[in-house]
Protein backbone atom coordinates (compact mmCIF):
# COMPACT_ATOMS: atom_id res chain seq x y z
CA UNK A 1 0.00 0.00 0.00
CA UNK A 2 1.22 3.54 -0.47
CA UNK A 3 3.11 4.98 2.47
CA UNK A 4 2.73 8.68 1.71
CA UNK A 5 -0.50 10.29 2.78
CA UNK A 6 -2.05 13.74 2.53
CA UNK A 7 -2.59 15.25 5.96
CA UNK A 8 -6.30 15.72 6.45
CA UNK A 9 -6.49 16.79 10.06
CA UNK A 10 -7.55 20.24 11.14
CA UNK A 11 -7.61 21.79 14.54
CA UNK A 12 -10.78 20.84 16.42
CA UNK A 13 -13.03 23.51 17.77
CA UNK A 14 -13.07 23.03 21.51
CA UNK A 15 -13.96 25.28 24.37
CA UNK A 16 -10.87 25.55 26.58
CA UNK A 17 -11.00 25.53 30.35
CA UNK A 18 -11.43 29.11 31.43
CA UNK A 19 -8.57 29.20 33.88
CA UNK A 20 -5.04 29.57 32.60
CA UNK A 21 -2.39 27.16 33.81
CA UNK A 22 0.49 28.89 35.53
CA UNK A 23 3.70 29.24 33.57
CA UNK A 24 6.99 28.14 35.10
CA UNK A 25 7.61 31.66 36.31
CA UNK A 26 4.11 31.95 37.81
CA UNK A 27 4.39 28.82 39.93
CA UNK A 28 5.10 29.51 43.55
CA UNK A 29 8.85 29.15 43.99
CA UNK A 30 9.33 28.40 40.29
CA UNK A 31 12.17 29.77 38.17
CA UNK A 32 11.59 32.84 36.07
CA UNK A 33 11.64 32.44 32.30
CA UNK A 34 14.70 34.12 30.83
CA UNK A 35 13.59 37.07 28.68
CA UNK A 36 14.60 36.75 25.06
CA UNK A 37 17.44 38.97 23.96
CA UNK A 38 17.45 40.96 20.76
CA UNK A 39 16.50 38.61 17.90
CA UNK A 40 19.41 36.69 16.43
CA UNK A 41 20.06 37.44 12.75
CA UNK A 42 18.11 35.13 10.50
CA UNK A 43 21.31 33.51 9.23
CA UNK A 44 21.28 31.54 12.49
CA UNK A 45 19.87 28.12 11.60
CA UNK A 46 16.51 26.75 12.56
CA UNK A 47 16.52 23.40 14.36
CA UNK A 48 13.69 20.84 14.33
CA UNK A 49 14.12 17.89 16.67
CA UNK A 50 11.76 14.95 16.18
CA UNK A 51 11.86 12.65 19.21
CA UNK A 52 9.85 9.43 19.05
CA UNK A 53 8.90 7.19 21.95
CA UNK A 54 10.19 3.58 22.11
CA UNK A 55 11.14 3.54 18.42
CA UNK A 56 13.57 0.74 17.65
CA UNK A 57 15.95 0.69 14.70
CA UNK A 58 14.01 -2.12 13.01
CA UNK A 59 11.10 0.30 12.39
CA UNK A 60 13.09 2.63 10.15
CA UNK A 61 12.39 0.41 7.15
CA UNK A 62 8.76 1.60 7.30
CA UNK A 63 9.67 5.31 7.31
CA UNK A 64 10.60 6.44 3.78
CA UNK A 65 11.07 10.08 4.76
CA UNK A 66 13.53 9.12 7.50
CA UNK A 67 15.35 6.88 5.03
CA UNK A 68 15.49 9.88 2.71
CA UNK A 69 17.03 11.86 5.59
CA UNK A 70 19.72 9.18 5.83
CA UNK A 71 20.48 9.57 2.13
CA UNK A 72 20.57 13.35 2.40
CA UNK A 73 22.39 13.68 5.70
CA UNK A 74 24.32 11.98 8.48
CA UNK A 75 23.54 8.71 10.26
CA UNK A 76 25.13 7.86 13.59
CA UNK A 77 25.65 4.09 13.69
CA UNK A 78 26.83 4.00 17.31
CA UNK A 79 24.35 6.27 19.10
CA UNK A 80 23.13 5.15 22.53
CA UNK A 81 20.90 6.35 25.37
CA UNK A 82 21.94 6.74 29.00
CA UNK A 83 19.01 4.64 30.19
CA UNK A 84 16.50 2.70 28.10
CA UNK A 85 13.60 4.27 29.98
CA UNK A 86 11.61 7.35 28.96
CA UNK A 87 12.12 9.95 31.67
CA UNK A 88 15.81 9.34 32.51
CA UNK A 89 16.63 9.37 28.80
CA UNK A 90 14.66 12.56 28.11
CA UNK A 91 16.24 14.25 31.11
CA UNK A 92 19.68 13.46 29.67
CA UNK A 93 18.60 14.93 26.32
CA UNK A 94 17.32 18.17 27.86
CA UNK A 95 20.33 18.77 30.11
CA UNK A 96 23.21 16.85 28.55
CA UNK A 97 23.77 15.14 31.90
CA UNK A 98 23.93 11.50 32.95
CA UNK A 99 21.18 10.19 35.24
CA UNK A 100 23.59 10.15 38.19
CA UNK A 101 23.79 13.94 37.81
CA UNK A 102 20.18 14.75 36.90
CA UNK A 103 19.11 12.36 39.71
CA UNK A 104 16.33 11.16 37.39
CA UNK A 105 16.30 7.36 37.36
CA UNK A 106 12.63 6.60 36.84
CA UNK A 107 9.29 7.87 35.60
CA UNK A 108 7.78 8.59 39.01
CA UNK A 109 8.68 10.81 41.94
CA UNK A 110 10.78 11.11 43.97
CA UNK A 111 13.64 9.76 41.81
CA UNK A 112 12.09 10.58 38.46
CA UNK A 113 9.26 11.95 36.41
CA UNK A 114 8.32 15.57 35.83
CA UNK A 115 8.29 16.29 39.56
CA UNK A 116 11.65 14.68 40.19
CA UNK A 117 13.23 16.49 37.23
CA UNK A 118 12.14 19.85 38.66
CA UNK A 119 12.85 19.00 42.29
CA UNK A 120 16.47 18.24 41.46
CA UNK A 121 16.93 21.64 39.82
CA UNK A 122 17.28 20.50 36.21
CA UNK A 123 14.88 22.92 34.53
CA UNK A 124 17.27 25.92 34.28
CA UNK A 125 19.97 23.72 32.71
CA UNK A 126 18.20 22.72 29.49
CA UNK A 127 19.13 23.61 25.95
CA UNK A 128 15.80 25.46 25.65
CA UNK A 129 16.94 28.03 28.20
CA UNK A 130 20.29 28.45 26.42
CA UNK A 131 18.66 28.99 23.02
CA UNK A 132 15.88 31.25 24.24
CA UNK A 133 18.47 33.43 25.95
CA UNK A 134 20.10 34.33 22.61
CA UNK A 135 16.80 35.11 20.90
CA UNK A 136 15.58 31.80 19.50
CA UNK A 137 11.85 31.17 19.42
CA UNK A 138 11.47 27.81 21.11
CA UNK A 139 8.59 25.35 20.89
CA UNK A 140 7.87 22.19 22.87
CA UNK A 141 5.18 19.98 21.32
CA UNK A 142 3.81 16.60 22.39
CA UNK A 143 5.37 14.58 25.19
CA UNK A 144 7.51 16.40 27.74
CA UNK A 145 8.27 14.25 30.79
CA UNK A 146 6.35 11.43 32.44
CA UNK A 147 4.01 12.71 35.11
CA UNK A 148 3.33 16.03 33.40
CA UNK A 149 -0.38 16.82 33.74
CA UNK A 150 -1.71 19.49 31.36
CA UNK A 151 -4.63 20.41 33.59
CA UNK A 152 -2.36 20.93 36.59
CA UNK A 153 1.10 21.90 35.29
CA UNK A 154 2.19 24.86 33.23
CA UNK A 155 4.88 25.53 30.66
CA UNK A 156 8.50 24.87 31.47
CA UNK A 157 11.33 27.35 31.60
CA UNK A 158 12.88 28.24 28.25
CA UNK A 159 9.92 27.62 25.92
CA UNK A 160 8.05 30.33 24.00
CA UNK A 161 5.50 27.92 22.53
CA UNK A 162 4.07 25.15 24.70
CA UNK A 163 1.66 22.50 23.36
CA UNK A 164 2.14 19.52 25.63
CA UNK A 165 0.00 16.48 26.48
CA UNK A 166 0.01 14.21 29.50
CA UNK A 167 -1.17 10.66 28.88
CA UNK A 168 -1.34 10.80 25.10
CA UNK A 169 -0.39 7.19 24.48
CA UNK A 170 -3.82 6.24 23.14
CA UNK A 171 -3.61 9.06 20.55
CA UNK A 172 -7.25 10.01 21.19
CA UNK A 173 -9.18 11.41 24.19
CA UNK A 174 -6.35 13.49 25.60
CA UNK A 175 -5.74 17.07 26.71
CA UNK A 176 -3.13 19.52 25.47
CA UNK A 177 -1.88 22.46 27.46
CA UNK A 178 -1.70 25.00 24.64
CA UNK A 179 0.22 27.98 25.97
CA UNK A 180 -1.63 27.94 29.27
CA UNK A 181 -5.07 26.89 28.07
CA UNK A 182 -6.21 23.29 28.29
CA UNK A 183 -7.84 21.95 25.14
CA UNK A 184 -9.53 18.55 25.08
CA UNK A 185 -9.46 16.32 22.01
CA UNK A 186 -11.83 13.45 21.36
CA UNK A 187 -12.26 10.44 19.09
CA UNK A 188 -12.64 12.03 15.67
CA UNK A 189 -10.05 11.27 13.02
CA UNK A 190 -8.82 14.85 13.13
CA UNK A 191 -8.01 14.38 16.85
CA UNK A 192 -5.28 11.79 16.19
CA UNK A 193 -2.45 13.18 18.30
CA UNK A 194 0.47 12.74 15.89
CA UNK A 195 -1.50 14.59 13.21
CA UNK A 196 -2.46 17.35 15.64
CA UNK A 197 1.21 17.83 16.56
CA UNK A 198 2.07 17.95 12.87
CA UNK A 199 -0.52 20.66 12.31
CA UNK A 200 0.69 22.73 15.27
CA UNK A 201 4.29 22.30 14.14
CA UNK A 202 3.53 23.54 10.64
CA UNK A 203 1.73 26.59 12.08
CA UNK A 204 4.70 27.34 14.33
CA UNK A 205 7.06 27.27 11.34
CA UNK A 206 4.78 29.58 9.38
CA UNK A 207 4.53 32.16 12.16
CA UNK A 208 8.25 32.05 13.02
CA UNK A 209 9.48 33.66 9.84
CA UNK A 210 11.85 36.51 10.62
CA UNK A 211 13.64 34.92 13.57
CA UNK A 212 15.43 31.61 14.10
CA UNK A 213 13.53 28.90 15.90
CA UNK A 214 14.03 25.62 17.69
CA UNK A 215 11.18 23.13 17.82
CA UNK A 216 11.06 19.81 19.62
CA UNK A 217 8.15 17.74 18.44
CA UNK A 218 7.96 14.64 20.63
CA UNK A 219 5.46 12.00 19.58
CA UNK A 220 3.94 9.37 21.83
CA UNK A 221 4.11 6.94 18.92
CA UNK A 222 5.12 4.19 18.65
CA UNK A 223 4.79 3.60 22.43
CA UNK A 224 2.24 1.04 23.60
CA UNK A 225 -0.66 0.56 23.10
CA UNK A 226 0.64 1.20 19.56
CA UNK A 227 -2.33 3.08 18.09
CA UNK A 228 -1.93 3.88 14.37
CA UNK A 229 -3.73 6.63 12.53
CA UNK A 230 -7.14 5.34 11.34
CA UNK A 231 -6.02 5.69 7.72
CA UNK A 232 -3.14 3.29 8.39
CA UNK A 233 -5.08 0.62 10.28
CA UNK A 234 -4.94 -1.84 7.39
CA UNK A 235 -1.26 -1.48 6.51
CA UNK A 236 1.25 -4.32 6.52
CA UNK A 237 -1.15 -7.25 6.62
CA UNK A 238 0.80 -10.39 7.49
CA UNK A 239 3.88 -8.55 8.75
CA UNK A 240 5.70 -10.36 11.56
CA UNK A 241 8.37 -9.27 14.01
CA UNK A 242 12.00 -9.80 12.95
CA UNK A 243 13.37 -13.16 14.02
CA UNK A 244 17.05 -12.50 14.66
CA UNK A 245 19.23 -15.22 16.25
CA UNK A 246 18.32 -13.65 19.61
CA UNK A 247 14.59 -14.20 19.07
CA UNK A 248 13.32 -16.76 21.62
CA UNK A 249 16.94 -17.63 22.38
CA UNK A 250 17.50 -19.55 25.60
CA UNK A 251 19.89 -17.91 28.09
CA UNK A 252 23.30 -19.53 28.28
CA UNK A 253 24.72 -21.03 31.44
CA UNK A 254 26.43 -17.77 32.40
CA UNK A 255 23.50 -15.44 31.72
CA UNK A 256 22.64 -12.89 34.43
CA UNK A 257 20.25 -14.24 37.02
CA UNK A 258 17.33 -12.00 36.12
CA UNK A 259 17.33 -13.35 32.55
CA UNK A 260 17.23 -17.05 33.43
CA UNK A 261 13.64 -17.27 34.66
CA UNK A 262 11.82 -16.74 31.35
CA UNK A 263 10.23 -19.70 29.54
CA UNK A 264 10.28 -20.20 25.77
CA UNK A 265 7.83 -18.10 23.80
CA UNK A 266 4.52 -19.87 23.30
CA UNK A 267 2.33 -19.87 20.20
CA UNK A 268 0.11 -17.24 21.78
CA UNK A 269 3.19 -15.16 22.65
CA UNK A 270 4.19 -15.19 18.99
CA UNK A 271 0.73 -14.09 17.91
CA UNK A 272 0.82 -11.23 20.40
CA UNK A 273 4.33 -10.10 19.44
CA UNK A 274 3.56 -10.17 15.73
CA UNK A 275 0.32 -8.24 16.21
CA UNK A 276 2.09 -5.58 18.26
CA UNK A 277 4.94 -5.29 15.79
CA UNK A 278 2.42 -4.67 13.00
CA UNK A 279 0.77 -1.97 15.10
CA UNK A 280 4.14 -0.35 15.74
CA UNK A 281 4.95 -0.37 12.03
CA UNK A 282 1.57 1.21 11.28
CA UNK A 283 1.92 3.85 13.98
CA UNK A 284 5.22 5.20 12.62
CA UNK A 285 3.61 5.96 9.26
CA UNK A 286 1.94 9.06 10.71
CA UNK A 287 5.25 10.12 12.29
CA UNK A 288 6.95 9.76 8.92
CA UNK A 289 4.22 11.77 7.24
CA UNK A 290 4.59 14.43 9.93
CA UNK A 291 8.27 14.77 9.00
CA UNK A 292 7.28 15.27 5.37
CA UNK A 293 4.76 17.95 6.37
CA UNK A 294 7.34 19.79 8.46
CA UNK A 295 9.91 19.68 5.68
CA UNK A 296 7.35 21.02 3.21
CA UNK A 297 6.52 23.89 5.57
CA UNK A 298 10.19 24.76 5.95
CA UNK A 299 10.66 24.73 2.18
CA UNK A 300 7.57 26.93 1.68
CA UNK A 301 9.06 29.42 4.16
CA UNK A 302 12.28 29.56 2.12
CA UNK A 303 14.28 28.06 5.00
CA UNK A 304 15.11 24.65 3.54
CA UNK A 305 18.86 25.42 3.34
CA UNK A 306 18.90 27.00 6.77
CA UNK A 307 17.21 24.30 8.86
CA UNK A 308 18.54 21.26 10.65
CA UNK A 309 16.30 18.22 11.08
CA UNK A 310 17.28 15.76 13.81
CA UNK A 311 15.44 12.45 14.19
CA UNK A 312 15.82 10.09 17.14
CA UNK A 313 14.10 8.08 19.90
CA UNK A 314 14.28 8.10 23.69
CA UNK A 315 14.96 4.35 23.77
CA UNK A 316 14.41 1.18 21.78
CA UNK A 317 12.26 -1.87 22.50
CA UNK A 318 12.79 -5.61 22.53
CA UNK A 319 10.08 -7.89 21.15
CA UNK A 320 10.83 -11.57 21.68
CA UNK A 321 14.61 -11.33 21.86
CA UNK A 322 16.08 -13.37 24.71
CA UNK A 323 12.58 -14.82 25.33
CA UNK A 324 11.40 -11.40 26.55
CA UNK A 325 7.95 -10.10 25.84
CA UNK A 326 7.82 -6.48 24.58
CA UNK A 327 9.67 -4.13 26.90
CA UNK A 328 12.87 -2.14 27.50
CA UNK A 329 15.24 -1.15 30.34
CA UNK A 330 17.88 -3.77 29.52
CA UNK A 331 21.43 -3.08 28.36
CA UNK A 332 20.84 -5.11 25.19
CA UNK A 333 21.25 -3.18 21.95
CA UNK A 334 17.57 -3.63 21.15
CA UNK A 335 16.90 -1.17 23.99
CA UNK A 336 19.90 1.20 24.17
CA UNK A 337 20.91 1.53 20.49
CA UNK A 338 18.58 3.98 18.73
CA UNK A 339 18.57 6.05 15.53
CA UNK A 340 20.15 9.47 15.22
CA UNK A 341 19.80 11.03 11.77
CA UNK A 342 20.69 14.65 10.97
CA UNK A 343 20.24 16.80 7.88
CA UNK A 344 21.04 20.47 7.43
CA UNK A 345 23.62 23.07 6.46
CA UNK A 346 27.13 21.64 6.17
CA UNK A 347 26.03 18.01 6.61
CA UNK A 348 27.21 15.91 3.68
CA UNK A 349 24.73 13.47 2.12
CA UNK A 350 24.96 9.77 2.96
CA UNK A 351 27.46 10.58 5.71
CA UNK A 352 27.94 7.62 8.08
CA UNK A 353 29.43 8.44 11.48
CA UNK A 354 30.80 5.50 13.46
CA UNK A 355 32.08 7.33 16.53
CA UNK A 356 30.39 6.59 19.86
CA UNK A 357 27.66 9.16 20.52
CA UNK A 358 25.14 9.41 23.33
CA UNK A 359 22.01 11.38 24.12
CA UNK A 360 24.03 13.48 26.58
CA UNK A 361 25.58 15.02 23.44
CA UNK A 362 22.39 16.57 22.08
CA UNK A 363 22.22 19.54 24.46
CA UNK A 364 25.73 20.70 23.54
CA UNK A 365 25.05 19.98 19.85
CA UNK A 366 21.91 22.10 19.75
CA UNK A 367 23.70 24.91 21.60
CA UNK A 368 26.65 24.92 19.19
CA UNK A 369 24.45 24.77 16.09
CA UNK A 370 22.56 27.81 17.37
CA UNK A 371 25.66 29.70 18.48
CA UNK A 372 24.60 29.63 22.12
CA UNK A 373 26.78 28.99 25.11
CA UNK A 374 26.83 25.35 26.16
CA UNK A 375 25.39 24.98 29.70
CA UNK A 376 28.27 24.50 32.14
CA UNK A 377 26.60 21.44 33.65
CA UNK A 378 26.68 19.21 30.54
CA UNK A 379 28.45 15.85 30.66
CA UNK A 380 28.30 15.34 26.89
CA UNK A 381 30.18 16.75 23.91
CA UNK A 382 28.90 18.55 20.82
CA UNK A 383 28.56 16.37 17.73
CA UNK A 384 28.89 19.34 15.36
CA UNK A 385 32.52 18.59 14.36
CA UNK A 386 31.47 15.07 13.36
CA UNK A 387 28.50 16.40 11.41
CA UNK A 388 30.84 18.67 9.47
CA UNK A 389 33.16 15.81 8.60
CA UNK A 390 36.03 17.04 10.74
CA UNK A 391 38.61 14.59 11.99
CA UNK A 392 38.40 14.65 15.78
CA UNK A 393 41.41 12.98 17.39
CA UNK A 394 40.88 10.73 20.40
CA UNK A 395 37.09 10.64 20.33
CA UNK A 396 35.43 8.81 23.21
CA UNK A 397 35.41 5.01 23.10
CA UNK A 398 32.70 4.30 25.68
CA UNK A 399 29.05 5.17 26.31
CA UNK A 400 27.69 4.89 29.86
CA UNK A 401 24.28 3.32 30.50
CA UNK A 402 22.90 3.36 34.04
CA UNK A 403 19.58 1.99 35.20
CA UNK A 404 17.84 1.70 38.56
CA UNK A 405 15.57 -1.30 39.02
CA UNK A 406 13.75 -3.49 39.32
CA UNK A 407 10.57 -1.48 38.78
CA UNK A 408 7.71 -2.89 40.84
CA UNK A 409 5.34 0.04 41.06
CA UNK A 410 1.61 0.11 40.85
CA UNK A 411 -0.10 -0.15 37.45
CA UNK A 412 -0.04 1.29 33.96
CA UNK A 413 -2.39 4.02 35.18
CA UNK A 414 0.47 5.29 37.34
CA UNK A 415 3.32 4.62 34.92
CA UNK A 416 2.77 3.54 31.28
CA UNK A 417 6.25 1.96 31.39
CA UNK A 418 5.54 -0.36 34.30
CA UNK A 419 7.09 -3.67 33.18
CA UNK A 420 4.58 -6.06 31.69
CA UNK A 421 4.68 -9.70 32.69
CA UNK A 422 7.80 -11.42 31.29
CA UNK A 423 9.01 -8.24 29.58
CA UNK A 424 12.24 -8.13 31.55
CA UNK A 425 12.82 -6.06 34.65
CA UNK A 426 16.54 -6.07 35.42
CA UNK A 427 18.02 -5.00 38.73
CA UNK A 428 20.11 -1.86 39.05
CA UNK A 429 23.11 -1.86 36.72
CA UNK A 430 25.77 0.26 35.07
CA UNK A 431 27.03 -0.67 31.63
CA UNK A 432 29.65 0.58 29.20
CA UNK A 433 29.09 0.17 25.47
CA UNK A 434 32.13 0.22 23.19
CA UNK A 435 32.07 -0.22 19.44
CA UNK A 436 32.66 -3.94 19.66
CA UNK A 437 31.57 -4.93 23.17
CA UNK A 438 29.26 -4.30 26.10
CA UNK A 439 30.04 -4.79 29.78
CA UNK A 440 27.40 -4.74 32.53
CA UNK A 441 27.75 -4.63 36.31
CA UNK A 442 24.59 -5.56 38.22
CA UNK A 443 24.18 -4.59 41.85
CA UNK A 444 23.62 -8.25 42.77
CA UNK A 445 27.26 -8.92 41.85
CA UNK A 446 26.58 -10.44 38.42
CA UNK A 447 28.85 -9.34 35.58
CA UNK A 448 28.06 -9.63 31.88
CA UNK A 449 30.31 -9.20 28.83
CA UNK A 450 29.62 -9.66 25.14
CA UNK A 451 32.24 -9.39 22.41
CA UNK A 452 30.37 -8.50 19.21
CA UNK A 453 33.06 -9.94 16.94
CA UNK A 454 32.12 -13.45 18.09
CA UNK A 455 28.70 -12.79 19.65
CA UNK A 456 26.88 -10.10 17.63
CA UNK A 457 23.47 -10.85 19.17
CA UNK A 458 24.55 -10.92 22.84
CA UNK A 459 23.82 -14.58 23.42
CA UNK A 460 26.92 -15.70 25.35
CA UNK A 461 28.19 -14.07 28.50
CA UNK A 462 31.97 -14.46 28.32
CA UNK A 463 32.93 -12.36 31.33
CA UNK A 464 34.40 -15.39 33.13
CA UNK A 465 36.84 -15.91 30.25
CA UNK A 466 38.37 -12.45 30.51
CA UNK A 467 41.77 -12.06 32.11
CA UNK A 468 42.01 -10.51 35.59
CA UNK A 469 43.64 -7.47 33.98
CA UNK A 470 40.78 -7.07 31.52
CA UNK A 471 38.18 -7.40 34.28
CA UNK A 472 39.96 -4.79 36.38
CA UNK A 473 40.15 -2.41 33.43
CA UNK A 474 36.44 -2.72 32.69
CA UNK A 475 35.52 -2.18 36.32
CA UNK A 476 37.77 0.89 36.53
CA UNK A 477 36.05 2.39 33.48
CA UNK A 478 32.60 1.86 34.99
CA UNK A 479 33.75 3.35 38.28
CA UNK A 480 35.13 6.44 36.58
CA UNK A 481 32.03 7.04 34.47
CA UNK A 482 29.44 6.38 37.17
CA UNK A 483 30.72 9.32 39.24
CA UNK A 484 31.91 11.71 36.52
CA UNK A 485 30.50 15.22 36.46
CA UNK A 486 31.02 17.81 33.76
CA UNK A 487 32.12 17.58 30.16
CA UNK A 488 35.86 17.35 30.78
CA UNK A 489 35.74 14.71 33.50
CA UNK A 490 33.16 12.57 31.68
CA UNK A 491 35.09 12.92 28.40
CA UNK A 492 38.28 11.65 30.00
CA UNK A 493 36.45 8.80 31.72
CA UNK A 494 34.84 7.75 28.42
CA UNK A 495 38.12 7.30 26.56
CA UNK A 496 40.41 5.11 28.65
CA UNK A 497 43.79 4.25 27.20
CA UNK A 498 42.85 0.64 26.52
CA UNK A 499 39.64 -1.39 26.53
CA UNK A 500 39.68 -5.20 26.64
CA UNK A 501 38.91 -6.58 23.20
CA UNK A 502 38.13 -3.08 21.88
CA UNK A 503 39.42 -3.29 18.37
CA UNK A 504 38.98 -2.24 14.81
CA UNK A 505 36.31 -4.86 14.25
CA UNK A 506 33.71 -2.15 13.58
CA UNK A 507 30.04 -1.90 14.34
CA UNK A 508 28.06 -5.03 14.91
CA UNK A 509 25.04 -5.81 12.73
CA UNK A 510 21.86 -4.01 13.70
CA UNK A 511 19.43 -6.19 15.70
CA UNK A 512 16.82 -5.37 13.08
Amino acid sequence: MPIAFVLSCRRPIHVPIEKKIASAGDRQGGPQIVPAAEPTPLKSPNIIFILTDDLSINLLQFMPHVLKMERNGATFTNYFVTDSLCCPSRSSIFTGEFPHNTKVFGNLEPDGGYGGFNAHGNEPNTFAVALQRIGYKTAMLGKYLNGYEPTRNGGAMGWNEWDVAGLGYHEFNYALNENGKVVFYGRQRRDYLTDVLSHIGVKFIQKSQGSPFFMEIATFAPHSPYIPAPRDAGAFVGLIAPHTPAFDAAPDANAPKWLTRFPPLSASDLVSINRKFRLRARSVLAVDQMISNLRAAVAAAGQEKNTYFIFSSDNGLHMGEHRLMPGKMTAFDTDIHVPLVVTGPGVAPAHVIDEIAENTDLCATFAELAGAGVPATVDGRSLVPLLRGEQVPEWRTLALIEHHGPLNRLTEDDDPDVPAKRSGNPPTYEAIRARDSVYVEYDDGTREYHDYASDPYELRNTFSKLSPKAKASLHASVDALRICRGAQACWQAAKPSKIPNASKVGTRPSPS
